[in-house]
């Protein structure tokens, strides 16, 4: 059974997605990581989904800042979104975009590939902020034809 913080994180990932989708389609693949950030920090823009972009996050280790990173999108104060343009998303990929939900202690992310002639978008979580039992409900693996 979904509460309503589940709920809205589905929702708000659904929009991010769809947002993404609308780039894939009007842009196609073959451009720069950086254009496809442009033009989603538009569209999010229009949708009315609030968001920082480039924000810089600290990393810790043992309770000493170690650097920093940037995440691509901190949406709603809520959903990391990570961005690639490459050919295809591997597991690295997949477990760099978890380790950052881990290091800034995000529970739920997305991983969105504009790189291939299909849109490709991983649902990642922090395994340890989300509990066990929701696990299979929320992890998307999918790819999306471009409309």
């Amino acid at each position: 059974m979904n509460t309503n913080k589940e709920n809205d994180i589905d929702n708000l990932t659904h929009k991010i997605i769809g947002c993404a989708m609308k780039v894939h389609s009007t842009l196609g693949n073959g451009f720069q990581e950086k254009i496809y950030q442009r033009a989603l920090a538009i569209e999010m823009n229009y949708e009315q989904i609030a968001f920082m972009r480039e924000m810089e996050m600290p990393i810790f280790y043992r309770e000493k800042q170690i650097g920093t990173r940037r995440v691509d999108f901190f949406v709603e104060e809520k959903v990391m979104v990570e961005l690639k343009a490459i050919e295809k998303l591997e597991g690295a990929h997949k477990a760099q975009a978890i380790n950052y939900l881990e290091a800034y202690n995000i529970a739920d992310g997305l991983l969105i590939n504009f790189g291939n002639t299909s849109l490709d978008f991983k649902r990642v979580y922090n395994k340890n902020l989300v509990p066990k039992e929701q696990l299979n409900y929320i992890t998307i693996n999918d790819t999306i034809d471009k409309i």
